[in-house]
């Protein structure tokens, strides 16, 4: 059987053709599933989630959350009730998650183009490139800063891709802009080169300030405060510390109507006890009190409950990633994020303490985004690029990551099991002993029938070797050049891309670099 030599009618020969060449030739936008037709997996039952929920409630009673510099926060937490010493805030048990109750379970945010709208909560699945890295590394120019130039690559790539639904944040830190800059750049690329929903500054509240102005310019002050177009990320300093820069810049996005993103950031053994129910619990607890402190300031306020969370090598003190241990936090936090009623950021994604875009990285990105898919996260962030543990942003792992995520979502809309589906035409065409690959339902359905990679498949041994025994990596080389290559800037009005560049320009000669 395994040798068995079928025909196959010349056109569907030439449409097997057309379409593998279209797809490798071609970079389209087009819209692809957002949401799961499978459901997510239930880790732990009634007791476990309770015993977890009272362990949080414990940490914020018994040591309770600092906000370090921000007293407009402790008064507002004084005000709901929860006592104030100092710097440090507790809270009776019950009062966090009573604090909590406004957010919405549901919500939009919107992109510049409305088919690239989302809705984060329910069934809903969002997936978004990595954030944060410093570095960027490909197979030709190795690993090196990353660039402002770099940071719009990834901009287009993300863009360009049917996998990805959201643009992003700081895809890698554009190291040769000043720091107190940075951002106005960032901001401008997710706005002119993308339509898609986007992460603004949160390194300080002014540059929290200056996204939202930018964001007004192109959206319109009215419609931003009726809705999301735009999304902050504040992560908690694991243990139980807010400091000024993220509160300030927590309130402000809260207060315009923005979708604020609160993640606790816990590596296990250093930043909290080493379990993984104990990571569940402290990663609730910080959650709590950061969309408490949302709801207080505007109630209502679209909220996501976040996590980033690994385990370390505990003898030699190096993060690992995609571990069991880590993996099941996140199944756990999905099941408690839900309880909570607000929607769910995972604390995985595609992330690997690898060094290169080799089969650890691989691996870990795999079991990491098997957990986080399978918990039912709704936001899923560095689904495509991370390596290092974060330090670096790849673009062969970007591509291959893509292919991933395509399959993953492929695999999330379950299959049909209407008549069409059992195709029963093909079976009074052909008949025992028959092939079916030139059946009407064959040519009706093969070009969309299985998920295709991004990435040029490597063909037979001997093709292979005579193309030059390209590896996986080494073949999405080609395929990030020609994404970049094909890219087409969305449209954008002169008069709305002139004001952003004014207020860029305004900005910054209004202050002095700064490198740190």
């Amino acid at each position: 059987m395994e040798n068995l030599d079928v025909s196959v009618q010349p056109e569907l020969r030439k449409a097997v053709r057309r379409g593998r060449a279209s797809r490798q030739s071609e970079v389209q936008v087009v819209i692809s599933p957002r949401t799961r037709k499978i459901p997510a997996y239930t880790l732990l039952s009634e007791p476990a989630l309770a015993a977890i929920e009272d362990q949080a409630d414990w940490i914020l009673q018994e040591i309770g959350v600092e906000f370090r510099g921000d007293t407009t926060a402790l008064e507002l937490f004084a005000a709901a009730g929860a006592t104030v010493v100092g710097e440090r805030v507790t809270f009776k048990p019950g009062l966090a998650r009573q604090l909590c109750a406004t957010a919405p379970s549901e919500f939009k945010l919107h992109g510049r183009d409305p088919a690239n709208t989302v809705t984060l909560g329910g069934n809903n699945v969002v997936l978004m490139p990595g954030y944060g890295s410093p570095f960027v590394s490909d197979l030709e120019q190795g690993r090196r800063y990353a660039t402002l130039l770099d940071f719009e690559n990834f901009v287009k790539l993300t863009y360009s891709s049917p996998w990805l639904h959201h643009s992003g944040g700081t895809l890698c830190e554009p190291t040769d802009i000043p720091v107190n800059k940075r951002h106005l750049d960032m901001v401008l690329a997710h706005l002119t080169l993308s339509t898609k929903p986007f992460m603004g500054g949160v390194t300080s509240p002014e540059r929290a300030q200056d996204s939202i102005a930018m964001a007004r310019l192109v959206f319109g002050e009215t419609f931003m405060d009726q809705n999301a177009v735009m999304q902050g990320n504040i992560n908690v300093n694991s243990p139980l510390i807010y400091d000024d820069t993220m509160s300030g810049a927590l309130r402000v996005y809260a207060a315009a109507n923005q979708c604020v993103c609160v993640s606790p950031a816990i590596f296990a053994g250093a930043m909290g006890p080493l379990s993984p129910a104990a990571v569940a619990a402290q990663t609730l607890a910080e959650g709590m009190v950061g969309i408490a402190l949302t709801q207080l300031v505007k109630p209502g306020c679209p909220v996501v409950f976040g996590s980033f969370h690994s385990t370390m090598n505990l003898r030699t003190g190096a993060l690992t990633f995609g571990s069991p241990e880590a993996n099941l936090a996140s199944m756990a936090l999905s099941q408690l994020g839900r309880r909570l009623g607000v929607p769910v950021r995972s604390g995985g994604g595609q992330i690997s303490g690898s060094n290169a875009p080799d089969g650890q990285a691989m691996q870990d990105s795999a079991d990491a985004m098997w957990a986080t898919l399978l918990s039912g996260a709704h936001q899923v962030w560095h689904a495509a690029g991370w390596l290092e543990g974060g330090l670096v942003m790849s673009y062969e792992k970007f591509i291959m990551d893509l292919d991933h995520c395509g399959a993953m979502v492929t695999l999330l809309q379950g299959f049909d099991t209407d008549e069409e589906a059992f195709g029963r035409d093909a079976y009074h065409e052909t008949g025992p002993g028959q092939n079916f690959l030139s059946t009407a339902h064959t040519m009706r359905h093969f070009a969309t029938a299985n998920f295709q990679p991004g990435i040029p498949e490597g063909g037979p041994f001997e093709t292979w070797s005579e193309n030059g025994s390209l590896t996986s990596d080494q073949r999405a080389t080609a395929r990030w050049k020609q994404m970049l290559s094909a890219y087409k800037p969305p449209h954008m009005d002169e008069y709305i891309h002139a004001a952003l560049d004014d207020f860029v320009a305004s900005r910054k000669a209004s202050m002095p670099d700064e490198w740190y």
